[in-house]
Parts: structure tokens; C-alpha cells; sequence
């Protein structure tokens, strides 16, 4: 009988998301910090044009409290509205990536902290306002949750975006982040919350 078929073993993780692959995904977080990870909480480099911002939050459960293993990943395009990918018409822009991760398990908040430029809105894309895409693991989640992060100083576009028409007036906050000016530059803060009155609204693809 093989180790998969032995009742005696107990039953592995096959379903929930995490934090079971974070340890090789964001090292850092759990003390690793000698081992290198394809993406970070940077996706500013040499050479990337651009409005440098920080994006900032937590993610909190249905209690409001935050979550300290959780993982973050972001998916941008660049300040003139180009991804990172051979399939984007607009051509590559080779020195800005476009992809972060973050666990948040090393800030003293359990925040999420990327160091990113303001994205551009993308021509022909339906009108769509300037938006990060957001792709969250957390314990307890069976699959991982997407959604999307706009900014509340480009509320012109905002109004003008399909996506955000889509919803109900009253859920299109949950995906808006808040510009403060800091010391250190532009912040916008936004908090993800999976459960409760203020739930980020998340998409089904």
C-alpha cells in the first residue's frame, strides 16, 4: 500500500490555498531571508518612468482584524498604460516588470507595502480608468480571490469605467484607494476586507 492510500497518514492540504506555499514564495516573511523570490514588493527598477507611489493596506478578516500570513500579488501596466507581456500591442517596456508579491508577515501592521509607479489607463481597453490588478491568498481560502484597485484622485475616469458601472454604487468604495501625501512621497491606502459590511468587492474569472 502506498503512503497515498495508508489510512494511518493523516490527510495533506490538497484545496486551501495557504500559507502552505508562501515559504517559497515570499522567503522573507518566514525568516528565509538568504533565498531569493522572483518578485518582491519593489517594481521600481533603473530606468522605469514614472509618478513613484506606495501601495498600502491590510487584509482583514470578517472581524476587522488583520491578517498576518496572508499573500499579495499585483499585475500592472506602466505609466503610458503597457504590460509586460509579448501580447500587448503597445510593445514591452523591458526595465518595468509590472508583477509584485508580498506576504504580510513582516510589517509590524500586517500590512501589504508595494513600491510601484502610478499606472496609465490602457488605449482601447474599453475605457477603462488606471487600475492595479490584485490577486489574494490567505488561509482558509479554498481558491484565491481576485480583484482590482483603482485610485479616488482619477475620479473622472472612474466614473467613465466599465467595470466599476458594473457594480452596485455602494460597492465601487471597496476597490478605491486614498491618496496622502507623506514624507516619503505619495501613499494611496486601501484595506482588503474578505468578509463583513465593508467586503472588497472580488471577481470571478
Amino acid at each position: 500500500m502506498s503512503d497515498f492510500q495508508n489510512p494511518a497518514r493523516g490527510q495533506t492540504p490538497s484545496q486551501t490555498i495557504g500559507p502552505f506555499f508562501a515559504y517559497g514564495l515570499t522567503p522573507a516573511q518566514y525568516g528565509y531571508g538568504h533565498l531569493t523570490a522572483i518578485a518582491t514588493g519593489s517594481l521600481i527598477g533603473e530606468g522605469v518612468e514614472g509618478q513613484r507611489i506606495t501601495l498600502a493596506g491590510r487584509v482583514l478578516d470578517g472581524a476587522g482584524e488583520a491578517i498576518s500570513d496572508a499573500m499579495v500579488e499585483i499585475w500592472q501596466a506602466d505609466s503610458q498604460g503597457r504590460y509586460s507581456h509579448p501580447a500587448d500591442p503597445g510593445g514591452r517596456n523591458a526595465p518595468f516588470v509590472g508583477f509584485g508579491r508580498v506576504g504580510t508577515g513582516t510589517d509590524p501592521g500586517a500590512r501589504f507595502l508595494f513600491e510601484t509607479i502610478q499606472p496609465g489607463a490602457v488605449p482601447g481597453d474599453a475605457d477603462q480608468a488606471p487600475h492595479i490588478n490584485v490577486i489574494l491568498f490567505a488561509r482558509g481560502l479554498l481558491n484565491h480571490l481576485y480583484t482590482r484597485v483603482y485610485f479616488a484622485d482619477q475620479a473622472a475616469a472612474n466614473a467613465q469605467d466599465p467595470v466599476l458601472a458594473a457594480l452596485p454604487e455602494d460597492r465601487r468604495g471597496t476597490l478605491i484607494a486614498e491618496r496622502v501625501e507623506t514624507p516619503a512621497g505619495v501613499e494611496y491606502r486601501w484595506d482588503i476586507h474578505l468578509q463583513g459590511d465593508k467586503e472588497t468587492v472580488f471577481f470571478d474569472l
